[in-house]
């Protein structure tokens, strides 16, 4: 049964401060349950992973391990398709330092990108010198798959893109876009930073060979805890970023051998709580019901858009829910979007985020230096977006008088 608002609201404790939190795409208050697994394990088998055989290291392991069905899923992967991170970042250099990827291949990035998934293709561009083509054409906010695939060669090892624009909110043709990558032959990649929890996503239809999530925007989990979905006939393709402990099974002076994926790419002792509570975050999105979340952020977005009617309000991405998350960004006509994000906070105590999300390069495309940015998530309140619509036009009228 689906979990109410009031239910989820009740169980999160950051929300009886009183705020109206909007800034869930950069982190989400954690619930009550997510919290309690990870007290749980502190206080009742505080032990190590492994190879250890008493009780507590034994459950321990299975809790651990138990998180990757969980987790799998939230995307309709499975459980040994996933490999654990401390974030989005974390999961995306491991793509893109496992490939073998050698001088003269060419990575396709698009101008949408998180720092996240640009920056490292960027230094492999540097080290090993591979072409990285970054892709413009973005029709209101959302890439054009054509040009994409004008941008396929027969040098194109990878296509990389976001699911959904952390700086602008807007929804991206992975499907379209996977297909094409699909009938090219090319390695497929996204960064589901702003799509994992808040939407059903189906790896198999997306036809995606990986893809990136933290566990604290969408699923609601604590920080420091991501993953990666590899594939499972790609996981071969991809060398572990870390190297030791765990994840050997033979150790000679100059040979090793290691565990097979998903282990693998757990070297070294992992965040043991926190991916006990990230196992249940995602056992709490799907309680609530992905369908559900997608339904109730596209009606919240909808009344947030109302203040894209304001003459002073610049609204960026298209103005149909439908087509972009829980996440509206915008700029007030003769303000900076720092000074506006404060006012929000200092007037109303309405948290939003203000700056370039870390995506310069689209503010620049877009010829701005920043956006506020109010994102939302299953848990706020009609009400809430209300008093946000109307601090809005509140500040705009102050600035016309």
């Amino acid at each position: 049964m689906t979990k109410s608002v009031e239910e989820v609201r009740s169980e999160i404790p950051f929300l009886k401060t009183g705020i109206i939190y909007l800034d869930n795409a950069a982190t989400t208050p954690t619930p009550r349950p997510v919290i309690d697994a990870m007290l749980e394990y502190f206080q009742e088998y505080n032990a190590n992973i492994g190879r250890g055989l008493h009780r507590s290291a034994k459950r321990a392991t299975e809790e651990f391990e138990a998180a990757r069905g969980k987790i799998a899923e939230t995307i309709g992967a499975k459980p040994g398709e996933i490999a654990y991170t401390k974030n989005a970042t974390e999961a995306l250099n491991m793509v893109a330092n496992g490939l073998n990827l050698k001088k003269g291949d060419k990575v396709i990035a698009t101008i949408l990108e998180h720092h996240s998934n640009l920056v490292p293709w960027q230094r492999l561009e540097r080290t090993r010198g591979i072409e990285l083509e970054v892709v413009r054409e973005a029709p209101d906010c959302v890439i054009d798959p054509a040009a994409i695939e004008d941008a396929v060669d027969d040098r194109t090892r990878l296509i990389t893109m976001p699911h959904v624009s952390n700086a602008l909110g807007t929804i991206q043709p992975v499907r379209e876009v996977g297909e094409i990558a699909e009938e090219h032959d090319v390695l497929f990649s996204i960064d589901a930073a702003q799509a994992v929890g808040h939407m059903p996503i189906d790896v198999s239809e997306i036809n995606c060979d990986f893809l990136a999530a933290p566990g604290h925007k969408g699923l609601m989990g604590p920080q420091g805890t991501g993953f990666l979905y590899v594939r499972e006939d790609r996981q071969e393709e991809l060398e572990p970023l870390l190297l030791g402990g765990g994840i050997v099974q033979t150790v000679t002076e100059h040979k090793c051998g290691l565990v097979e994926p998903p282990q693998v790419f757990d070297a070294g002792t992992p965040n043991i709580p926190g991916i006990i509570g990230l196992g249940k975050a995602a056992e709490y999105v799907l309680e609530i019901g992905l369908e559900e979340i997608e339904k109730r952020e596209q009606k919240l977005t909808q009344e947030m858009l109302k203040i894209s009617e304001i003459d002073s309000i610049e609204v960026y991405g298209p103005k149909n829910p439908e087509d972009r998350g829980g996440v509206v960004s915008f700029n007030l006509s003769g303000m900076d979007p720092h000074e506006a994000s404060s006012i929000l906070d200092e007037v109303a105590n309405i948290a939003t985020r203000s700056g370039h999300h870390c995506a310069m390069p689209v503010m620049s495309h877009l010829g701005i230096d920043g956006t506020v940015r109010a994102s939302i998530h299953y848990y706020n309140t009609e009400d809430e977006v209300e008093k946000f619509v109307k601090t809005i036009k509140d500040i705009t009228q102050e600035l016309t008088d």
